[in-house]
């Protein structure tokens, strides 16, 4: 973080793979803006499937007619809805080979006596519970593919206690966990996780606690490399999920442009 607000990476073409998630279905939340957005479309570039998830109607629908030739399919909704989650697993049919769990929401900094019940529960919901629910939902069809995988989409906040205010926090060390313990409870799916560091994406980032970004502020100040573009981190998770990372597993790899090694 910077007062100045760091600068996005110069622009760049993150290169696919055609034809590596050929026949391949792989569910994707939180897919009509930013990461995973780019995620979508990357993977359907590549060969793949997408069911895509997102609360906001208007923007799937604006990522399918922007992409016809893609195999893209909606599935609109909230992802702390059971009847939405229900849904996907139905969409899936009896064999997914992988999801990425993207959707999430910050806290606009907010230190641990400025947290209310409603914005912990709301955080913890969005960011926690879901990934958990839908992976929970999921399995049966991951286990019943000989490559499926999971990238669950942490933070640098996931790694350290200074990116951000306490429920966003707590809940991308907590994501962390649940990779890990899914990694080492079975043999398949393979879980994942990437922790990105500042991300131009359009995620809220209003600041809720002037305070707590002032402090925020001064450990960051200066170190906090340029913004990554949301197709440098889809570049990541498409590896991950994909048969190039078949032998890494209950892994999280920082996507922050070196910002971890400061």
């Amino acid at each position: 973080m910077n007062n100045a607000q760091p600068t996005a990476s110069p622009g760049r073409v993150e290169p696919f793979v055609p034809g590596r998630f050929q026949w391949l279905r792989v569910v994707v939340t939180g897919a009509g803006s930013g990461i995973g957005l780019a995620t979508t479309v990357r993977i359907a570039q590549e060969g793949g499937s997408v069911l895509a998830t997102d609360v906001d109607p208007a923007r799937l629908k604006a990522l399918v007619r922007a992409h016809p030739e893609l195999d893209i399919t909606p599935i609109i909704g909230d992802v702390r809805d059971d009847l939405h989650i229900a849904a996907i697993a139905a969409a899936c049919g009896d064999v997914l080979d992988g999801l990425v769990n993207n959707a999430g929401i910050n806290d606009g900094f907010t230190p641990l006596d400025e947290v209310t019940d409603a914005l912990w529960d709301q955080i913890l919901a969005i960011n926690l519970t879901a990934p958990f629910k839908l992976t929970r939902a999921l399995l049966p069809a991951l286990q019943r593919s000989p490559q499926g995988a999971i990238v669950n989409v942490s933070s640098e906040a996931g790694l350290r206690g200074s990116c951000s205010g306490t429920a966003y926090t707590v809940s991308k060390h907590a994501l962390l966990g649940l990779t890990r313990s899914i990694a080492v409870l079975y043999d398949t799916p393979r879980c994942n996780a990437i922790a990105p560091g500042g991300v131009a994406t359009n995620i809220d980032g209003k600041v809720r606690s002037e305070r707590g970004a002032q402090r925020l502020m001064r450990v960051n100040e200066a170190i906090a490399p340029p913004l990554a573009q949301p197709e440098q981190l889809a570049a990541a998770i498409a590896f991950l999920l994909s048969r190039d990372s078949s032998n890494i597993n209950g892994v999280t790899l920082p996507c922050d442009g070196g910002w971890n090694a400061l």
